[in-house]
């Protein structure tokens, strides 16, 4: 039995553990163990999962303790609906997570955990309605890139007030190194690199209180990117930024393990192989669909961990670059992917089951071609799908195959706004739009400024509109009549109490692939 059957037997214990009050592992500790906060998420029409850890200084020398957890229908606990005990195990970093199920549909909760006399904060958390069942609103927020040397995280005490039904969060939660250059706030210099590395800049950015405040306003659906592991890391291939000569696949699998300890996610999607046996792939399968009701489909994308390596990067060293197709045949090699071949199989299955009105693909990065070079001939980076252009249409093809009902695609990854036109080719001007896509700027994560930008969006008429200088997140509101989605900024990420505004709004009439701004 390898480390990672280990794992996944103890988070499944952990989760699922039921104890006799006489069994309590009931410490008395001198300060607050739930000083990180408190989290929900993978939710569906009947079930959601509840986190918290476990961090004080008498932690480190404790066994398994035993938390206890409540969900109400009130945040004063009157009328209580479930409560257990859950264990906290030294091999999970003291992490709990509570797969509450039996739920009812479409319904908001409180929720609480208890050690001894400490007692956590009170999140909210909800259920989603059932498949099929009628639904008239879904009130999606989406957000990405929260590098906490590059500010602050006031736009999470704005966003607590959007009254968001859920947080689709798509990648880049922590950041793997330090020393960035006019830094707001500081981390350790050194790169992130053993299994204690990784949890402790987890616990330092889930220490902030706007973080810890949207986390226990609704649940998230989450995926990653690639400062979860290392800059440009490609599934088994290493990235830039940081040391050479370490054992990438150790580094990959404590950052995987720690990115669970951390995020609200079910026991199951520790460790599962492809096959469904366990095995040394050390796979953390995060892509699911989540339907809301007949309204929509959530479909949650991961283009990190399966992913074919960077084609033609300069210099030949790992990571990204920005390269000419036509100077580059690895791009154009239609057995290369993003996704890997079982979540490309698994997407189009999704897709071809239909499913509510609207269908959302939440992955990590701009889904349309971004053509960089001014006139004849492409430039284009060689990270996001442009690196992978029939992988690319292999998704476009899918929507057109199996007609899916009004495709929106939401990314983050490039610290800027991007709405446009999903093309079904983008070598052909005239090509029909089949979805619309929002590409989400960073929370904190430094952009590049609006210069040039005028241009790119006229070599690239199928975008709509960009701005790479604010920072924020956004708002898409899905009814049976349409999709309205707010780009929502903050006024000035290095400053923690900031104002935000709307940058900009769009639109999207059922049956129209037409975002249109309003």
């Amino acid at each position: 039995m390898d480390r990672r059957q280990l794992l996944v037997g103890a988070a499944a214990s952990a989760s699922s553990l039921w104890l006799p009050r006489s069994a309590w592992s009931q410490p008395k500790l001198q300060d607050n163990p739930f000083s990180l906060g408190v989290a929900s998420g993978s939710p569906t029409h009947d079930a959601v999962v509840l986190w918290t850890r476990l961090v004080t200084e008498q932690v480190p020398a404790l066994g398994p303790v035993t938390v206890r957890w409540e969900v109400a229908h009130d945040a004063q606990f009157q009328r209580p609906v479930q409560s257990g005990q859950a264990q906290a195990l030294p091999a999970l970093a003291h992490s709990v997570h509570v797969e509450v199920q039996g739920l009812e549909p479409d319904h908001w909760y409180h929720y609480r955990f208890m050690l001894g006399a400490a007692v956590s904060t009170v999140g909210r958390t909800r259920t989603f309605p059932a498949p099929g069942a009628a639904a008239q609103r879904l009130r999606l927020g989406y957000a990405s890139c929260q590098h906490w040397e590059h500010g602050y995280y006031s736009a999470y005490r704005h966003m607590q007030g959007e009254q968001l039904d859920a947080l689709m969060f798509l990648g880049d939660y922590i950041y793997e190194y330090g020393g960035s250059s006019k830094a707001v706030r500081t981390v350790p210099a050194a790169a992130t690199l053993t299994l204690d590395d990784y949890r402790a800049r987890y616990a330092l950015y889930k220490s902030d209180p706007h973080l810890q405040g949207m986390h226990a306003a609704c649940p998230w659906l989450l995926t990653w990117d690639d400062h979860e592991v290392q800059n440009d890391y490609a599934s088994s291939t290493q990235g830039s930024r940081g040391p050479e000569g370490i054992d990438f696949a150790a580094r990959r699998a404590a950052a995987y393990q720690a990115y669970y300890e951390h995020m609200p996610l079910r026991a199951a999607v520790l460790g599962r192989a492809l096959n469904g046996v366990w095995g040394p792939s050390r796979e953390l399968r995060l892509y699911d669909r989540v339907p809301f009701g007949n309204l929509a489909t959530l479909h949650l994308l991961d283009d990190r961990q399966y992913r074919d390596p960077h084609a033609c990067t300069k210099g030949g060293g790992p990571g990204s670059s920005t390269v000419n197709p036509a100077s580059c045949a690895g791009l154009a090699d239609p057995r290369r992917t993003l996704l890997g071949a079982a979540q490309e199989r698994w997407l189009e299955q999704s897709l071809a089951a239909g499913g509510g009105q609207w269908t959302v693909l939440g992955q990590q990065t701009v889904f349309g071609q971004r053509d960089f070079k001014p006139g004849e001939g492409l430039s284009v980076s060689n990270d996001g799908w442009d690196g992978y252009a029939a992988a690319r249409t292999r998704v476009t093809d899918a929507l057109q195959q199996h007609r899916v009902r009004n495709p929106v695609f939401l990314g983050g990854d490039v610290h800027s706004n991007w709405v446009g036109h999903v093309k079904a080719d983008y070598a052909r001007a005239q090509s029909k739009a089949v979805g619309v896509e929002l590409c989400g700027t960073s929370i904190t994560s430094r952009g590049g400024g609006n210069d040039g930008l005028p241009d790119t969006l006229a070599e690239n008429p199928h975008f709509v509109f960009a701005d790479r200088e604010r920072r924020g997140y956004g708002v898409a509101e899905f009814t049976p009549k349409g999709l309205t989605v707010s780009l929502r900024t903050v006024d000035d990420a290095t400053q923690p109490d900031s104002g935000v505004q709307t940058l900009a709004a769009f639109a999207v009439e059922p049956g129209r692939a037409v975002a249109h701004r309003v």
